[in-house]
């Protein structure tokens, strides 16, 4: 029998159990790959234990599905040696949206000055990193030309949850914000879904795009086990109505090869903000 493959996700909500319940089925049973999943409450946590060496006192597990913070923290922690496997379609060409009320007095970033950005969980890189970065690119610096209000729910998910976008919004919406980032995919959820009146949000700023969630491989893991991880993965078809049940819960259509090219303006952000230093503190 084929050495088990230890699969890594986080728990940011219920409905990861039965994703990854349904994906375990479809290992085993469609393609006889010995997978077992393992839940985690933190991204950081898993990533110690993707990187964990044998006889070290925390989990073990070969492959992570990380976000794209804990995916470069994994390559930045190993000596960019860990290795990307595969992403979903949704995960390229995200945006962060700065958004304003409508028909208020802020229509540009320039109306910032001197104003209070909200921003998601410090960990999220669509609600809070990046946007930071990018308004640093824009001539913006966090607390000298505009002062935040940050919710930092749900630490350690990196902003998975989107309870801290709900927030943000809400704090755009009753003043105590003058604006706010958020990620596209939510801002998206919010106009069509109506999350709020009709017309009382308008975005003002959309960054470049970047990429997303990343399955990620342990140095050491067998070549074999990798290729026949991804192919199963690239082999799921949205046609299949058993298959389609899992990928629409898990927010995608297809699986793909990694697109390495969407993740250079978060390495340089999150290297400035600080999220790589726990690896240089773990190795010292």
């Amino acid at each position: 029998m084929s050495k088990t493959i230890w699969l890594g996700a986080v728990a940011y909500n219920p409905k990861v159990v039965t994703i990854w319940e349904g994906m375990r089925r479809y290992f085993h049973e469609e393609t006889h790959l010995p997978v077992e999943v393992v839940l985690f409450q933190s991204y950081e946590a898993q990533v110690l234990a993707l990187l964990a060496q044998p006889g070290e006192a925390v989990p073990r597990i070969d492959i992570a599905w990380n976000t794209n913070l804990a995916y470069l923290q994994a390559d930045e922690w190993s000596g960019h040696a860990c290795r990307a496997i595969a992403m979903r379609d949704t995960d390229l060409g995200l945006m962060t949206k700065i958004v304003a009320v409508n028909r208020g007095p802020i229509s540009t970033l320039a109306d910032l000055k001197n104003r209070t950005v909200a921003l998601g969980s410090r960990d999220s890189g669509h609600a809070a990193i990046l946007p930071v970065h990018f308004l640093e690119q824009q001539g913006m610096r966090e607390g000298r030309d505009y002062r935040t209000l940050r919710f930092d729910s749900d630490v350690g998910k990196h902003g998975d949850t989107g309870t801290s976008e709900v927030e943000v919004v809400r704090a755009v919406l009753d003043g105590r914000a003058d604006a706010g980032a958020i990620g596209s995919p939510f801002w998206n959820i919010v106009r069509n879904e109506r999350l709020v009146p009709e017309g009382s949000l308008r975005e003002i700023w959309s960054s470049p795009t970047y990429n997303h969630c990343m399955f990620t491989a342990r140095p050491d893991l067998n070549l074999e086990q990798e290729r026949r991880f991804a192919e199963a993965l690239l082999a799921m078809s949205y046609d299949n109505p058993v298959h389609r049940s899992i990928l629409e819960a898990e927010g995608l259509q297809r699986w793909l090869r990694p697109h390495l090219d969407g993740y250079a303006a978060l390495r340089q952000a999150a290297a400035q903000q600080g999220f790589f230093k726990q690896a240089l503190a773990k190795s010292a």
